[in-house]
């Protein structure tokens, strides 16, 4: 998953939009761009969308149910699921423990519409609440369904009193610093992808693509989208280039022709066991993007 796009549920034409905005998951959007008043019919326009026009995009589907303190996610679940979405995106996750709970919900909706059981993923946005940010270890091992963490600011920023979450500069504060760094470890403890957070300003082009930059640089793997126009933007950022996966797939064959040992030697560089992972992880990366070695 490199970039993911939110789409309000209750809007065909920006369904419609975002179908076609060639992002690797189109997020359909049940929660926070979706009023209180109108939940009932966004449930029924994505929907109805989803099973209409499924086949109109190579794009995964997720949908951001509500929360489960919401006690509307069950509503969500029960109009969505029959859609056949790929995944669920899970908002204000306190803990490891909130992902086996919808897991469950899950396997019942599954089982109920002729679903294998376990295939649709879970997506969890874990730095809401900052319960969820103390949390963030629990959710190595906690499901099978688990694709990947991400992180948010305007929810914690909310929850903590915090004005903003960046400074003067457009640089985040360190709270919102610690929750960014927290996500990418808990997302390496727990051995899935580090997705990172939105960038709301849509129209400045350059800042997104150094904040892209930066992402992809610390160990994110994708970001998340606001706007079809962010989505070529994240691909080209997180899509590795022909460089890296030449040098990539070379470090790879020569640990393999060397009997797999501590340390190989390229070009009078020496690579250790880490580049190693480094290279193979990269390689996983291009090969999801399409790229081959």
């Amino acid at each position: 998953m490199r970039s993911l796009l939110f789409v309000p549920g209750d809007s065909e034409r920006k369904l419609e939009k975002g179908f076609g905005a060639d992002a690797d998951v189109v997020i359909i959007d049940l929660e926070d761009s979706v009023a209180p008043h109108n939940k009932a019919t966004a449930r029924e326009v994505a929907a109805r969308f989803v099973a209409e026009r499924r086949g109109q995009t190579g794009s995964a589907i997720y949908i951001r149910v509500n929360d489960l303190a919401s006690a509307l996610t069950d509503d969500d679940l029960g109009a969505l699921i029959p859609a056949r979405p790929d995944g669920i995106m899970l908002p204000k996750s306190n803990s490891g423990q909130d992902v086996q709970q919808l897991s469950a919900k899950l396997r019942v909706r599954e089982a109920e519409n002729g679903l294998p059981d376990g295939s649709i993923k879970i997506l969890p946005i874990i730095t809401e609440t900052p319960a969820g940010v103390l949390a963030a270890a629990t959710y190595a091992g906690a499901s099978a369904r688990l694709a990947g963490l991400t992180w948010g600011a305007e929810d914690l920023s909310a929850a903590i009193g915090a004005r903003s979450a960046r400074d003067g500069h457009g640089r985040y504060t360190d709270v919102f610093r610690h929750a960014r760094l927290t996500t990418i470890l808990a997302a390496g403890a727990a051995e899935v992808a580090a997705i990172d957070t939105v960038f709301p300003n849509f129209r400045d082009m350059a800042a997104f693509a150094a904040e892209c930059a930066e992402a992809e640089r610390d160990g994110f793997t994708g970001k998340m989208a606001i706007h079809p126009d962010q989505v070529p933007v994240i691909n080209a950022a997180f899509t590795p280039s022909p460089e890296a996966v030449k040098q990539s797939a070379a470090i790879v064959a020569a640990f393999a022709a060397a009997g797999n040992p501590g340390v190989v030697g390229i070009d009078g560089k020496m690579f250790d066991r880490p580049h190693l992972r480094l290279a193979e992880r990269l390689l996983a990366r291009a090969r999801a993007a399409g790229i081959s070695a």
